[in-house]
């Protein structure tokens, strides 16, 4: 999982939250309830914090560690950070939490009846970043999907009120596509962080080297691969898109946003010749918007 952005140090709660702006998708659309649109931003400002803990791209100066009750020592150790941020996740469900993005998530919990596993959850997969940096198989990435993408997802249908056992199946393949849609637009940059999502099995299929990955752009192998996975991800938005008709009102354009911009990126990725190395694919806002509207026809 990647960061964008730069917080700023003086404020870290400020800093994190800033970063929704540069996300690929609004985060908390003007379109959406007030009451909806404060609560997605108390789940992103989690998810930001806790992705930027696992990336080492906290804000400098080391306020996030000193919130968190972390010593100067240790602020540098992700999985400390980690620790520390899991227990202060629990205060938020019995007691005051420390940092201050929790406190603001705290309302929110009440509020909406929040467990704590999806937010464990995303925890877990930061965790596992530290630790695992390839993947063998592609059921091994779907697990680690499982952890880092789809609890976003149940958030969003929890917040809304709109949770059932099909919809959170349908948002699991939505959310899953839309993190694998990411590692494809990603490659370099995860290289850097000496993470591979491509599972090695895909790889050696399509015989990629890891060194084919570091070169400044893609050889037809690893084209070929990228194409190859690209089409996993269009299948599962496809399967989970069903998930936008199930639901009605600013709802449905949300998550239509949602799968649409999943297929706006893989049309810039198809667009590119499927050369991710360079950089990553973005579409453009009138691709974006066309593929919303076919998903909202459900022609898609």
């Amino acid at each position: 999982m990647t960061g964008t952005g730069t917080a700023r140090p003086l404020d870290p709660e400020r800093g994190t939250l800033d970063k929704a702006a540069g996300e690929n998708f609004p985060v908390a659309p003007f379109f959406l309830p007030r009451a909806w649109r404060d609560d997605l931003r108390a789940v992103y400002g989690f998810a930001r914090l806790v992705d930027d803990i696992g990336d080492g791209d906290l804000a400098p100066g080391g306020a996030d560690a000193r919130l968190l009750g972390v010593s100067p020592r240790e602020a540098e150790d992700r999985l400390v950070l980690l620790d520390a941020f899991e227990a202060d996740l629990r205060r938020v469900f019995d007691a005051t939490p420390r940092h201050p993005l929790l406190r603001r998530l705290q309302p929110t919990v009440r509020r909406r009846s929040l467990t704590p596993e999806p937010f464990l959850g995303l925890i877990a997969a930061n965790r596992q970043d530290q630790l695992v940096g390839r993947y063998e198989t592609y059921d091994d990435l779907l697990a680690y999907c499982a952890l880092s993408a789809n609890p976003v997802g149940r958030l969003v249908l929890a917040v809304t009120g709109t949770p059932t056992p099909q919809r959170i199946r349908r948002s699991d393949m939505i959310c899953t596509a839309l993190q694998i849609v990411e590692h494809l637009q990603d490659v370099a940059e995860d290289l850097a962080r000496d993470r591979v999502y491509l599972p090695a099995a895909d790889m050696k299929r399509f015989h990629v080297q890891e060194a084919d990955l570091a070169t400044k752009t893609a050889g037809a192998s690893v084209r070929a691969l990228i194409a190859y996975e690209a089409q996993r991800a269009r299948d599962l938005l496809n399967e989970g898109a069903p998930l936008v008709g199930s639901v009605h009102g600013r709802l449905k354009l949300l998550l239509a946003g949602f799968v649409a911009g999943g297929r706006a990126a893989l049309h810039a990725i198809a667009a590119a010749e499927h050369d991710v190395l360079p950089g990553p694919p973005k579409p453009g806002k009138v691709r974006l918007l066309r593929e919303v509207g076919v998903t909202l026809r459900g022609e898609g």
